[in-house]
């Protein structure tokens, strides 16, 4: 049991943000990019902190950009999206 619990969970949330991640994204539910994101602030305290791991701090913080960037972008789209519409 302490194997599952060894990062009191963080880890398990983490995944599973990941994974809805993945679901949302795959609906086209632009909310997958927050989900992505929150699991990136996890993944990156767990790696300095509690895991040491450098390279999957700085791995995630690049994908906490690329996901906050696919945030963004995806609303501009879909606001240029709408106006073209009304035109």
């Amino acid at each position: 049991m302490d194997a599952f619990l060894k990062y009191y969970g963080l880890d398990w949330i983490a995944m599973a943000a990941s994974l809805l991640a993945v679901y949302l994204i795959g609906d086209k539910n632009r909310m997958g990019f927050v989900s992505y994101i929150i699991a990136n602030v996890v993944w990156i305290y767990l790696d300095i902190f509690k895991m040491q791991s450098l390279g999957i701090s700085v791995g995630n913080v690049f994908f906490f950009m690329m996901n906050l960037r696919g945030f963004l972008k995806w609303k501009n789209q879909s606001n240029i999206t709408d106006n073209t519409n009304e035109i």
